[in-house]
């Protein structure tokens, strides 16, 4: 098959899709590892879509994602002022995500390889979001990433591309899954995160004293868990809410999630420390729960308490979008080392040896 990519001489343009969840994105992006530039991101929404029903329904965004795919891809290969002739390789997300979703994308983006007579690589979704500081900041490995999102919570050793080991992890929800829940108890807009960081603007951290679970627990794993229950507990008791009592309970929850991550992000720089004979020179915060300022904050103290740099993409690529897709696609095609036969995948850990913290079934490990 012919190739119509860049040329040698030119700097590969990658055309990314990601339709793992609910945002439709494309981007392209240009340039080697460390060294990339973003040309175009574009981002279609489907928050409007779901909002009613407090949470992402499958089948409307599969069915969203259908009807959109077309127009944002065409809206950043317009963006970057490319056609299909410049780019050198069409990367989507194959896993870990939402089937229909995987489907809709990853189909769109080997149809559309294989019209421009390029190849097409399948890309992780968590190791794109770990690859983003790269993008982003250039940093270079190794580095300890803190992974929260709203369905996964995992402090990871990076090491390489495709090198990494995950020090520590939730054994029950994900960060992300505890905000929402939040939110959708106390009655606040989807998606919950935002919701709930601004209701805390105004509230007191101290007024609910609520657990950080497994906080005095060696090792970095998370539990969100029973703190969902105390919100539940606490909101119950204060009942009827005000709007003042409302803005506490979530000062008061962000509080006990800053207060769990900034222990136990210390405690994965250390195991990472133990692990690799030497300190990781940077924390890295990924994924939604990342966008979180709060959040960012005790993070930054765990960094800055073993003296070590902190680093956090843009709030808009902490969130899912086509630029970190298209830069992870990057990355393995220089490495020469691209991985998946191109299946969707529901589950795809990034560190395949590691036990499984919520279990496994015939799809693999859960988390």
């Amino acid at each position: 098959m012919e190739h119509r990519g860049a040329t040698a001489s030119e700097e590969p343009f990658v055309l990314g899709i990601e339709t793992s969840c609910d945002e439709c994105a494309a981007s392209v992006v240009e340039g080697g590892p460390g060294r990339a530039r973003i040309v175009s991101n574009v981002v279609w929404s489907q928050i409007d879509l779901h909002e009613e029903f407090g949470g992402v329904v499958p089948e409307i965004a599969a069915r969203a994602h259908l009807e959109t795919i077309n127009r944002v891809v065409g809206e950043a290969l317009a963006e970057a002022g490319v056609g299909l002739d410049r780019i050198g390789h069409v990367a989507a997300t194959t896993g870990p995500g939402l089937l229909g979703g995987l489907l809709v994308g990853a189909t769109f983006a080997k149809a559309l390889a294989a019209s421009a007579g390029v190849p097409f690589v399948p890309v992780n979704h968590l190791e794109a979001h770990v690859l983003t500081p790269r993008l982003t900041d250039g940093i270079g490995f190794p580095y300890c990433v803190a992974l929260l999102s709203g369905g996964h919570a995992q402090f990871i050793a990076v090491r390489d591309v495709g090198d990494y080991r995950r020090l520590g992890g939730t054994i029950d929800d994900a960060a992300g899954e505890a905000f929402d829940k939040t939110a959708k108890l106390l009655g606040l807009a989807y998606p919950g995160g935002p919701s709930v960081e601004r209701a805390a603007r105004e509230g007191d951290p101290k007024r609910f004293d609520f657990p950080a679970p497994l906080a005095k627990r060696a090792g970095c794993d998370l539990s969100f868990a029973g703190l969902k229950t105390a919100v539940r507990l606490a909101a119950q008791k204060t009942a009827p809410l005000t709007d003042q009592d409302v803005a506490d309970i979530c000062a008061s929850f962000q509080d006990a999630v800053a207060r769990l991550l900034e222990r136990k992000a210390g405690a994965a720089l250390d195991a990472f420390r133990d692990s690799e004979g030497e300190a990781a020179p940077t924390l890295v915060a990924v994924g939604g729960v990342a966008a979180n300022l709060v959040l960012r904050g005790a993070l930054t103290r765990a960094a800055e308490a073993r003296g070590v740099a902190f680093v956090a993409p843009p709030l808009a690529l902490c969130t899912d979008n086509g630029a970190m897709i298209a830069y992870a696609a990057l990355e393995r095609v220089s490495a020469q080392s691209i991985e998946g036969d191109g299946r969707v995948r529901s589950r795809w850990p990034l560190d395949a040896s590691a036990a499984p913290l919520l279990g496994a079934g015939k799809r693999g490990a859960k988390g």
